[in-house]
């Protein structure tokens, strides 16, 4: 009915929005891990950003030696920085997408491919991996992304 919100119990029985909510929280509990393994990082290089996060190092000039950059945590970072700047344009284009009556099968590739890239990419970011896997994986979801934004302009263009 025009006018009419959805109801969340309505949303659940598209299998399109169900496939997304799916792949959306894999990509985000993996964004997560990102935070977590930034803080094991910082915490065994011992490479803090802030002069609080020292104080169990010891105080004042002791402690300042800890206030420092780090090669791998800076790595972590950028990979997580990374997620943030691909996962978040996902999340509002996936959730149109799914919301514009995909094919089930056409969305579960997007939303696997998608997921699947940002698992590579993190990998790639970790281990490290030789390039190009980590640019290919960027490249590949990057590109899952543009399709479901092709697809909802397509689907439901208002211009």
């Amino acid at each position: 009915r025009s006018g009419e919100m959805a109801k969340l119990t309505q949303l659940l029985d598209n299998d399109a929005c169900r496939a997304y909510a799916t792949y959306a929280t894999i990509v985000l509990l993996k964004m997560m891990l990102m935070s977590l393994i930034t803080a094991y990082f910082r915490i065994t290089r011992k490479a803090f950003a802030n002069p609080e996060d020292t104080a169990s190092f010891g105080k004042g000039e002791s402690a300042k030696k800890y206030l420092r950059t780090d090669p791998d945590v800076e790595r972590v970072r950028r990979g997580h920085l990374n997620d943030l700047e691909n996962i978040v344009p996902f999340l509002g284009i996936g959730l149109l997408y799914a919301l514009s009556g995909p094919e089930l099968s056409t969305a579960l590739l997007h939303f696997r491919i998608f997921a699947g890239a940002r698992i590579v990419h993190t990998l790639a970011y970790l281990l490290p991996l030789p390039q190009p896997g980590r640019g290919l994986s960027w490249a590949v979801g990057y590109a899952v992304t543009i399709s479901m934004a092709y697809k909802v302009l397509k689907t439901t263009l208002y211009l």
